[in-house]
């Protein structure tokens, strides 16, 4: 493992896939990331995350609907916005 510096901070953009889809109600609860949902029957959270405790608290989130998690992407770090749709 590497030594992260004191006061780094790890924000960045991130996708979260789960199966099912969610209503667009469940937003406000996922901290006003975006909700999509996929052709495949699953949903995509993404959006700007503030930090690790930020991303694991949106992971208990996920896990206490009892969401099937499949995926977690770090899209980029400290993301200014929404990726353009040719960068997927």
């Amino acid at each position: 493992m590497s030594a992260i510096s004191p006061g780094r901070q790890h924000a960045g953009w991130y996708e979260i896939r789960v199966r099912g889809h969610l209503d667009a109600r469940w937003a406000a609860w996922f901290d006003g990331l975006t909700l999509t949902h996929g052709s495949d029957g699953t949903t995509i959270i993404e959006g700007p995350v503030a930090d690790q405790a930020a991303l694991h608290g949106l992971l208990q989130k996920i896990r206490d609907l009892g969401l099937p998690l499949i995926s977690v992407n770090h899209i980029a770090p400290d993301h200014p916005e929404a990726p353009a749709a040719g960068a997927r």
